[in-house]
């Protein structure tokens, strides 16, 4: 004490100087908080720009002329799709009277039961295209157009199954419509085709089945897509040999006078003496083929088809950006 009343101003100087280093420790101290801050934030940042530099979509002048071109690809591609499919694109879809949809559905009735009769197929009683709801009832006028274009196409199949040699059509199955409920179908924004079902049930031979299925998958105006195939065969059993059948052989036909002197013209009294038939060596008989008896029972199975199906309604072509 006795020093700093006698040293005032070197006490006062120290003090100071003492008071300016805890000063400036604390400012040091906080100012370095701070850079450690700024450092790890400035390096989580610069991590992040070199992750998206070595990313492949990158927005640099190359990736954006490559990302450019392959959306110039990608809508051609969906334009030639859409021109693609263009033939089963329904020009109008126009609704009609309830009255003329059904003249146009007892018409359709009438084609299609004269052709299973002429084509020997059997069908279900009542049977009135899958539509017979409106046998007796008319259908909403604002549901005819979608109605009026399902119907062809069911009439189209229809025939279809009866040249086919099918035995008998035991089911057509026809799921109601939203038009027939009164409601609105609307399409979602990326849809390019309305899916309308079909559920038919047959009985046929195999080259039947395979007459109708290749009608299906050879669209011409109408475009179906199967969902579901199911065959199985009617007969529980394996097949027999006694079920072969096999064709008749037709008799030799004898041999005429014409086959006898046909090497030119012969005087009467003149003609040659027959020759005596060599007598044929006899050969052993042939062992039989069991490979063409089980290749006529496999043929003639009778073999039940369950078929799911979707007729597709293609929607107007969109306007690609």
């Amino acid at each position: 004490m006795t020093w700093i009343k006698e040293n005032k101003f070197l006490a006062g100087l120290i003090g100071g100087t003492l008071l300016g280093v805890v000063g400036l420790y604390f400012l040091g101290a906080q100012g370095t908080s701070k850079y450690d801050a700024a450092k790890e934030a400035f390096d989580a940042a610069a991590g992040e720009v070199s992750t998206f530099e070595r990313s492949p979509l990158y927005p640099s002048n190359e990736n954006a002329n490559a990302k450019s071109k392959a959306l110039d690809e990608y809508k051609a591609n969906a334009e030639k799709l859409q021109a693609a499919y263009e033939p089963f694109r329904p020009k109008e879809i126009k609704n009609i009277s309830p009255q003329d949809f059904a003249n146009n559905l007892v018409k359709a009735n009438e084609d299609l039961r004269k052709a299973f009769t002429e084509g020997n197929v059997k069908f279900p009683e009542p049977f009135f295209c899958g539509f017979e709801s409106y046998r007796t009832n008319p259908a909403a006028g604002s549901a005819t157009g979608i109605l009026s274009y399902q119907l062809d196409s069911v009439k189209y199949l229809m025939q279809a199954l009866a040249k086919s040699g099918a035995s008998e059509l035991k089911n057509l199955h026809r799921p109601v419509l939203a038009e027939e409920e009164g409601k609105e179908f609307k399409p979602g924004d990326a849809a390019v085709a309305r899916a309308l079902p079909l559920e038919i049930t047959f009985s046929g031979q195999e080259k039947a089945v395979r007459a109708f299925i290749s009608t299906i998958s050879k669209p011409e105006e109408r475009y179906f897509v199967i969902r579901s195939l199911r065959i199985a065969n009617a007969k529980k059993d394996p097949p027999r040999t006694s079920d072969a059948k096999f064709e008749t052989a037709k008799p030799a036909k004898a041999a005429s006078a014409s086959d006898v002197f046909s090497g030119g013209f012969v005087l009467p009294g003149d003609e040659p003496a027959a020759e005596a038939p060599k007598e044929e060596e006899k050969k052993p008989a042939p062992a039989a083929d069991s490979s063409r008896i089980l290749a006529q029972v496999l043929g003639t199975e009778e073999v039940q088809v369950f078929l799911r199906l979707d007729l597709m309604q293609f929607l107007p072509a969109k306007k690609l950006p």
